[in-house]
């Protein structure tokens, strides 16, 4: 806000103007909300494997220029007609930022699957900048009990990881993790509250990562080329690795699933129908829906989650973007504007 009361008519954002090229910091004009849309003061904007994807090109046809993030939490500092929130509320932003509400998908509770949906830091603008416009019906309150900065993991790397877990179904008593960063440092957490071992899998060597996985609950973290002691129920990919669905697929007991909770992952070898026989099921998660969100914002704090994570200033948006691809941030990278 200026020193009146006003929002200013512009701010600094991180764009991307072409896939393969760094971000840049520029100044560009404030969003005005539209009907049913909130502008919101960005607190804090949680990066993710998916923001390099897209300036990596990976995902095609995203908005030119585009400001990535999709993991955003802030203020209501304006709304559109009909917003659902009041100027001042707090609230948080995920990737799925508005469906048509009419297609098959969007009628039989699976909006995430949506053919005409809107994805937030990807087809509409996000919140790698000052301000973010976001659709007020895709927003949700953020437990108080979060800062900002540890609250944003929260509306991507923990939606994703929720609806992964979810997917391995009520009666996993044993569970893999492939790949210990944003989303299964927090998933862990759950599974450990709710009864269920976690086996953690990393890259080979990376001991610091197999002692976190340890610290938050993990029964047993090694790297992903050693064999788990025991055969899993099922398995979460996180890793956008195609070979470690083969390696989790291995892992799993006869009757047991591997998920991926990646948007994009490296192709997947081919491997013997031994390896899926016996009713064991390779699956991926899409995306998210909003049941997803009021689950896991009501899971979270009960646990309660406690979110592990690196800040960065909105200008260092592609150092943390770099850091988070080397395996070197512990948690979640977050960007403070």
């Amino acid at each position: 806000m200026m020193a009146d009361g006003s929002l200013p008519r512009d701010m600094r954002a991180m764009v991307l103007d072409r896939p393969g090229s760094p971000l840049v910091l520029r100044r560009i004009p404030v969003p005005s909300p539209g009907p049913g849309q909130v502008l919101l003061r960005v607190g804090a904007c949680g990066v993710c494997r998916t923001d390099r994807h897209i300036i990596d090109g990976d995902l095609a046809h995203p908005k030119l220029p585009l400001v990535l993030g999709h993991q955003i939490v802030g203020r209501v500092a304006a709304t559109g007609p009909d917003a659902n929130f009041a100027v001042g509320a707090r609230v948080g932003v995920p990737w799925l930022g508005h469906t048509d509400g009419t297609c098959r998908f969007c009628l039989s509770d699976r909006e995430n699957l949506c053919t005409e949906p809107a994805f937030t830091g990807y087809t509409v603008d996000g919140g790698f900048a000052e301000l973010a416009v976001a659709d007020s019906r895709f927003c949700f309150p953020v437990p108080e009990t979060y800062d900002d900065a540890h609250a944003a993991p929260l509306l991507c790397a923990g939606l994703i990881g929720y609806r992964a877990y979810r997917r391995c179904g009520p009666d996993a008593a044993r569970i893999g993790i492939y790949g210990f960063g944003a989303a299964a440092h927090i998933v862990c957490q759950i599974a450990v509250h709710e009864g269920r071992e976690v086996y953690a899998f990393t890259s080979p060597g990376d001991i610091e990562t197999q002692e976190f996985a340890r610290s938050l609950g993990a029964v047993w973290a090694e790297g992903s080329d050693v064999a788990p002691p025991v055969e899993l129920d099922a398995a979460m990919v996180f890793a956008p690795v195609g070979p470690l669905m083969v390696a989790a697929l291995r892992a799993v007991d006869r009757g047991g699933r591997v998920v991926s909770g990646g948007i994009h992952m490296s192709d997947i070898p081919s491997f013997p129908y031994a390896d899926l026989w016996e009713e064991r099921t390779l699956t991926s998660v899409a995306n998210l829906t909003r049941a997803d969100g009021i689950g896991l914002l009501s899971v979270a704090p009960a646990v309660p989650v406690r979110t592990e994570v690196e800040t960065f200033p909105l200008e260092d948006a592609n150092r943390a973007i770099a850091d988070l691809v080397a395996g070197t941030v512990r948690g979640a990278a977050v960007l403070v504007p």
